[in-house]
């Protein structure tokens, strides 16, 4: 079981470094599999991607591909979003949770399988 931990920590965690989105299988994984309940692997995966983050930041900011100045209100945003639903997560229902992520992993997919780029003006 160790080596299939490992085997999908170094696939989400390559995800991840890509800026491909890796949490989403990592929490998958992490409560289909690995049995964990979907509050613990939400912890693991924030635990788990603050590293790969960090290093895929840093390396956008050395090759000059991430505009720092246009970047931070999203930033900020992001903060101050993520504190207050995982606030409001704590007060909601696992099982809403769970059907909510899962409509949310729906609507992502099927808007990356019938994306079509718009033609340029």
């Amino acid at each position: 079981m160790a080596l299939i931990a490992f085997f999908a920590a170094a696939f989400c965690g390559t995800l991840a470094g890509m800026g491909l989105g890796g949490g989403s299988l990592l929490i998958l994984y992490l409560t289909a599999v690995a049995g964990f309940t979907p509050a613990s692997a939400r912890g693991i995966n924030l635990l788990f991607f603050l590293p790969a983050a960090l290093l895929a930041t840093l390396s956008h900011i050395r090759q000059g591909t991430l505009p720092i100045k246009k970047v931070m209100p999203a930033v900020w945003a992001g903060i101050v979003f993520a504190a207050i639903f995982s606030f409001i997560s704590g007060i909601l229902d696992i099982a809403l949770l769970q059907k909510l992520f899962g409509v949310l992993l729906l609507a992502t997919g099927l808007k990356e399988l019938f994306y079509r780029p718009r033609k340029a003006k």
